[in-house]
């Protein structure tokens, strides 16, 4: 290493943790956005007289396009440099926040919601990426956990600050929010923010590029519809086998090219694929939950938006608390068991909804909400850990973006799934008490709760308190029946986890000698060359040709 480099080198240590501050304030934006929409939506309605299908892409659009795009974004930021994707990144989502926020239709809405998707993809995986860079592997966990509280600051309090703009502002408000953030983020970042990128990159997997996107943005199609159409519905059993399909061949593709963009020999690393595994399972549990409870904090207790944004604040700590402690735990107990915690913590307090009636006391629903945040702060932090110390720092964009795609996935089919099983159990305890209402409004009130409300305004007023009162019960009782199945996963999870997750990171690996042949390269990063012109690395190659040493790797 030079002069130059080594300087450099320095000089990035010592401002280490002023990177991580603008890598979360850049990811924070990106936690706000995927939440701060929702409670803008009724009045969205109103001002574009905007019909369902709008409102749900107003909201969609935005995930699909981000979660289609992840894992080329990373693959290019290794390539072609993380600090530049992050900055084009922050460009393009605030340039896109700006003309969300003048939409003058619908259509323009739904527009900018894609490219602030695009932005988005650009973002989240370079910070990761970043840190995993500037960060040495014995701070590592303490940065990845704070990366992870921010994350969740941003997730829990996204429904408080729209709520609070739109109590005082006018709705372009929840788009302008993101412009000074991304302001601050861009000066700063190219002031602070090193580059790097994959010292030795390999062609560009067009073809595989190609497939990732239609398979995932396929499968995530399919799973936003299934609340609108169902399980069953011709297009909704297409997406799933079309996007069943163009994973396979995905799959197949990057098994078979020279120049593959994600190495699915990562996957054989328990600690890449079982961290993988418990973000999904978190990720699952926790968006279907916060789907129903923001409809039951509204339609069953009566909260404004602002009040119900207020009374989730407890999320965004749980997760923040959690997530800054799990390294220290991590240290004393192993990533397993504390992962396993994680999830048999979000697993019990789940179970516990289900005693929960319509005039449940806040207290108990506060302090619900903030253990369970608690449990999934702690499994985040050290699952994220896990998947990034498990790749060569080459491919950190790449393992970073699998991550997030793991994340977003999994959290739109926490939806699905939970938003099912609400809908189901909501329908058959409303049969009897609509036999009476004519056949449209029945149909209506045994929908969904906000629907029934809708119809009871419109009644006299014993039928419309009796109505109510049976929706509101409805509801509570369905949501605590559709809390068992992510309470029911976690558990599996957790057992899982604790059985097959290894408690530390794998022995480093050093390279093969000149001539060898081993079945996955390691390729060096700065810092890592020994004086015998050997490589040691975090990545569990797996090959007969490698031999271990005698330090713990990442």
């Amino acid at each position: 290493m030079d002069a130059r480099s080594a300087s450099a080198r320095s000089t990035t240590y010592r401002r280490r943790w002023w990177i991580l501050g603008i890598l979360s304030l850049s990811l924070l934006i990106i936690g706000l956005d995927n939440t701060i929409l929702n409670v803008a939506i009724p009045t969205l309605q109103r001002e574009f007289n905007a019909t369902a299908t709008s409102l749900q892409w107003m909201v969609d659009a935005y995930i699909l396009v981000f979660a289609g795009l992840l894992l080329p974004m990373g693959s290019l930021g290794d390539r072609f440099g993380r600090k530049r994707a992050l900055q084009i990144g922050l460009l393009v989502f605030g340039l896109a926040s700006l003309f969300a926020a003048y939409a003058a239709s619908s259509e323009q809405l739904i527009a900018a919601r894609a490219l602030m998707g695009i932005g988005g993809a650009l973002i989240m995986p370079s910070t990761l990426s970043i840190l995993t860079h500037v960060f040495p592997r014995e701070e590592r966990g303490k940065a990845i956990s704070i990366w992870a509280g921010v994350s969740g600051l941003g997730i829990g309090l996204g429904p408080l600050t729209g709520g609070l703009l739109l109590e005082y502002f006018w709705w372009g408000s929840v788009f302008l929010i993101n412009i000074p953030i991304v302001g601050f983020a861009l000066v700063a970042g190219l002031v602070l923010v090193p580059e790097s990128r994959d010292p030795d990159p390999e062609s560009l997997d067009f073809p595989g590029a190609l497939l990732s996107i239609a398979a995932i943005t396929t499968l995530v199609y399919a799973i936003i519809e299934v609340p609108v159409r169902g399980w069953t519905d011709s297009l909704v059993i297409a997406g799933f086998g079309g996007g069943a399909v163009l994973v396979a061949a995905f799959v197949y593709w990057e098994t078979k090219t020279d120049h593959p963009m994600l190495r699915l020999v990562f996957f054989k690393n328990p600690r890449f694929s079982a961290g993988a595994g418990a973000i999904a399972i978190g990720f699952f549990s926790l968006f279907g939950m916060v789907f129903g409870l923001t409809q039951y904090l509204q339609f069953v207790q009566g909260y404004t938006p602002l009040e119900a944004g207020l009374r989730m604040v407890p999320v965004a700590l749980g997760i923040a608390v959690g997530a800054s402690i799990s390294h220290r735990l991590v240290s004393i107990m192993g990533t397993n068991k504390v992962v396993a915690m994680g999830l048999v913590v979000l697993s019990g307090v789940l179970v516990t909804i289900t005693l929960w009636e319509t005039d449940t006391s806040y207290w108990v629903i506060g302090l619900t909400f903030f253990v369970l945040a608690f449990g999934i702060g702690n499994l985040m932090a050290p699952s994220t850990d896990s998947v990034m110390g498990a790749v060569p720092e080459a491919n950190a964009g790449i393992a970073s973006a699998m991550n997030d795609v793991t994340r977003q996935v999994a959290g739109a089919f926490g939806v699905a799934v939970i938003g099912s099983a609400i809908n189901t159990a909501y329908s058959g305890r409303m049969d009897e008490v609509v036999a009476g209402l004519p056949p449209a409004a029945a149909q209506a009130a045994s929908d969904s709760v906000g629907a029934a409300l809708r119809v009871a305004s419109r009644l006299p007023a014993e039928a419309a308190a009796g109505l109510v009162e049976a929706a509101r019960v409805a509801f509570t009782d369905a949501f605590g029946v559709a809390v068992l199945v992510s309470a029911g996963t976690a558990l599996v999870g957790a057992v899982l986890i604790a059985r097959f997750m290894p408690a530390r990171h794998l022995p480093a690996r050093e390279s093969v000698e000149p001539g060898d042949s081993p079945t996955v390269s390691v390729r060096a990063r700065p810092g890592q060359e020994r004086s015998d012109g050997k490589v040691q690395g975090d990545f569990e190659a797996g090959s007969p040709q490698t031999r271990p040493t005698s330090q713990p790797g990442g």
